[in-house]
């Protein structure tokens, strides 16, 4: 069974920082693609960022520059180091696994966690 815990989310000034956490169970993670999304008030879901299983990332274009997202296979943990954060950060943000089973792609949420910048 997959499952998904995102912690680390709270409330922060303008400018500063916070890293999310996304912790998973089972043995699907080093097989995953691993992403990030947020959603804010009377919004879509958007795809913040995503990292593949070798490693390579890509960034949507509002968070470039600010925010790093990173996995660590052996502790089943994938991160969001965010940055000079904007009140337009904002949002709950997921993580999610899209977890390769044979020629099927099987994709997990977790449960959100939220983010608030004040400015």
């Amino acid at each position: 069974q997959v499952q998904l815990v995102e912690s680390g989310g709270g409330l922060v000034q303008a400018g500063g920082s916070l890293r999310l956490s996304c912790t998973g169970s089972g043995s699907f993670f080093s097989r995953s693609v691993m992403s990030w999304y947020r959603q804010a008030p009377g919004k879509q879901r958007e795809l913040v960022a995503n990292v593949s299983p070798s490693g390579s990332t890509s960034y949507a274009d509002s968070v470039k520059g600010r925010f790093i997202i990173s996995r660590d296979n052996a502790k089943i943990t994938m991160y969001l180091q965010m940055d000079s954060l904007k009140p337009e950060d904002t949002a709950v943000y997921y993580c999610k696994a899209d977890v390769l089973f044979g020629l099927n792609i099987g994709s997990y949420w977790g449960q959100g966690t939220q983010v608030t910048v004040s400015s």
